[in-house]
């Protein structure tokens, strides 16, 4: 059962991405973060981070909201996660994943897990988007850095976060990653 504080989150994170659909797809954008939050409570996450996991792109992509807005309704802990993993949009795509890379090594042991869920949905939707797109191609031009670039920046962030998350996170991350490269390689065939 989640808490009133999860609740909370699940209500703001629906109203915040009201209307906001998923890249390259029709899909409601908080079918991300309610997966988020539910990868982070089978992995046992306190409230906390699961709140973080729900509310992590708020501050980035939704109007209204900013960290000091996070701390004031969900506390300094949510507020602190969320600051950690908000990217800064006024950087190019190639520099805000590299900065992401490179942060991982410092962030909390919360923002690496919650990183992790993060990039464990996006991977898997890539995963399942790939396989029934028209073509690579057409699968690919939904993102910034193209096929490789993607790829090889998906693939550089799984081996920074595998070893700041747990065993079983940092396995399905990787055969996630593996995946995606696998059904590339054969839809490409």
């Amino acid at each position: 059962m989640y808490s009133e504080d999860v609740e909370r989150a699940i209500r703001v994170a629906l109203h915040a991405h009201d209307g906001q659909t998923r890249k390259g797809s029709a899909d409601p954008y908080v079918v991300h973060p309610i997966h988020i939050a539910l990868v982070l409570t089978r992995h046992g996450a306190p409230d906390h981070v699961v709140q973080a996991g729900l509310l992590h792109d708020v501050v980035e992509d939704c109007d209204g909201w900013d960290v000091e807005r996070i701390e004031a309704e969900f506390g300094a802990e949510v507020a602190e996660i969320v600051a950690e993993l908000t990217e800064d949009k006024t950087r190019s795509w190639e520099e805000r994943k590299r900065a992401g890379i490179e942060k991982v090594a410092t962030m909390s042991a919360d923002a690496a897990t919650v990183k992790a869920a993060d990039k464990l949905h996006n991977l898997s939707s890539m995963v399942r988007d790939l396989a029934r797109s028209e073509s690579p191609d057409a699968f690919w031009s939904h993102f910034n850095g193209g096929r490789d670039r993607t790829l090889s920046m998906a693939r550089e962030l799984v081996e920074a976060l595998a070893p700041r998350v747990g065993e079983d996170l940092a396995r399905s991350l990787r055969a996630t990653v593996d995946m995606l490269a696998s059904i590339d390689r054969e839809r490409r065939a």
